[in-house]
């Protein structure tokens, strides 16, 4: 019995047919996916940002500091996470748009249990080595000792994380952006009514905050299997001959989304080691950058993963105009998405350094960020467009050399110059020059591979016909 067949009269659950963003404005999939998005990972962020607002009312700039610190670790972790959500996105995107869905679902299920198990051992490392993370991070004495508890705590949800995340790409790969973003909503509610609670109301501190963040990810995990599974019928039943057809390319493209991923969080390490030399007054005012730049620009980091399904279900009909008018439209909206923000971030920044209690030094780094750093963002949008292009399109270590180039070979560089001229600020401009020169280049290079691809045969697309896999029905959820 078809995917198709399965689907009728039960809702969306086995929905056949076309994949959703093969016909219609590509500008229209970018919007609503992008926003709907935003939507959830800006409320996430927005929490994130409310749980550091709780924890500086407890007037300990070591408590400010240390949150900094354990970031920028998190950070890492969560990166791989994406990178192996990109990887299953792509997958399942394809198998959707090339119109065999059961492939799609036993590539997700399979993703999922290799991202379980990946995040568990991730986890593992850090909570052994988090000391001399830490040390290597610049953090020293009780601040690092806040941390690292703050990490012990925290990192054992991980792997439970690993699985929402792919259960929630699944969605995206689907086309379902609106239950994508309940998953990200209901989770961020919870932590939003728990963590004053936990942190200022029973005096619990920063291990609150740690606890607050662990239930969040397991009603995210509920929620992101509650539509996936209940709503959608994405996920297979698990099996070792589905890891095995899944392990090759998923890994051809995990492994290199990852590393991609990990640039990231490798460049804010670096850029936190050159903040940290000038105190935990400035590390204090680079954590709340950190929280105000996730909340700001959420729908800028949305974007890749929102276009991601819409390159990958183009990219599996092969209807490659489509994927040239879709990266044009995401260029022109992190355009316009961008400069909204920098002008509403420039008008607000005072008033967040205040609100969250800075000193003069924790406010220069703020303001730096609001009226110089924000505005390089037009060029992350940039950069982020090609990435999801060059992992959706079959290019995916080409993402992994304009990200290392930008934050492994020039954020360091660039950071201590301009940290020796301008003092603690110079470390946001320097993050936002590093951006404008390699988000330019990369996206040059990314439409230049866009548009050759409607000038030649695209490469093969990595999904089976019927024919090998006529046992399909051995792995179908019943």
């Amino acid at each position: 019995m078809s995917a198709e067949r399965e689907g009728k009269g039960r809702g969306d659950k086995g929905r056949g047919g076309k994949g959703r963003f093969l016909t219609g404005s590509t500008m229209g999939h970018v919007v609503r996916m992008t926003m709907t998005g935003a939507m959830g990972i800006t409320f996430v962020f927005l929490v994130d940002a409310a749980n550091l607002f709780w924890i500086s009312r407890l007037d300990d700039p070591r408590l400010m500091a240390a949150i900094g610190f354990a970031f920028a670790i998190q950070f890492f972790s969560v990166s791989v996470g994406i990178g192996l959500m990109i990887a299953s996105t792509a997958l399942v995107s394809r198998g959707i748009g090339a119109g065999n869905r059961d492939l799609a679902r036993r590539h997700a299920t399979s993703a999922a249990i290799m991202a379980f198990v990946i995040q568990a051992s991730v986890a593992a490392l850090i909570i052994g080595f988090r000391y001399q993370i830490l040390a290597m991070s610049g953090a020293s004495g009780e601040t690092a000792a806040l941390a690292a508890r703050y990490l012990a705590i925290t990192m054992p949800s991980l792997s439970l994380m690993a699985i929402s995340m792919i259960a929630n790409g699944a969605l995206r790969a689907e086309g379902d952006g609106r239950r994508s973003m309940f998953v990200t909503l209901t989770s961020g509610a919870v932590a939003m009514v728990v963590d004053p609670v936990l942190i200022v109301g029973l005096e619990m501190g920063l291990d609150g905050a740690a606890l607050g963040l662990n239930l969040s990810r397991v009603v995210m995990l509920l929620m992101a299997l509650r539509f996936a599974v209940g709503t959608h019928d994405l996920l297979a039943r698990p099996s070792l001959a589905g890891l095995r057809m899944t392990a090759g390319p998923y890994f051809a493209i995990a492994i290199p989304a990852m590393l991609t991923q990990l640039a990231t969080p490798a460049g804010n390490y670096l850029l936190t080691r050159a903040m940290a030399q000038f105190g935990d007054d400035a590390m204090a005012g680079w954590a709340v950058v950190g929280r105000l730049t996730v909340v700001a620009f959420g729908g800028i980091f949305s974007l890749a993963g929102a276009i991601g399904g819409i390159f990958g279900q183009n990219y599996g009909a092969r209807q490659y105009d489509r994927l040239q008018s879709t990266y044009r439209d995401a260029l022109l909206f992190g355009l316009v998405y961008t400069l909204i923000t920098w002008s509403v971030l420039a008008l607000a920044g005072e008033a967040v350094a205040r609100a969250f209690g800075l000193t003069p030094l924790g406010t220069e780094v703020v303001r730096a960020f609001t009226l110089y750093g924000a505005g390089g963002f037009v060029f992350a949008a940039a950069l982020f467009v090609s990435n999801a292009a060059f992992n959706a399109l079959g290019k995916p270590a080409r993402s992994t050399l304009v990200n290392w180039t930008r934050d492994g070979v020039l954020t360091l560089p660039a950071a201590l110059l301009f940290a020796g001229w301008y003092g603690a600020p110079g470390v946001i401009y320097a993050q936002a020059f590093v951006g404008v020169v390699v988000g330019s280049a990369s996206c040059v290079w990314g439409w230049r591979y866009v548009k050759s691809l409607g000038r030649q045969a695209l490469p093969a697309v990595d999904v089976a016909p019927a024919r090998p896999y006529a046992h399909a029905d051995r792995f179908r959820r019943r």
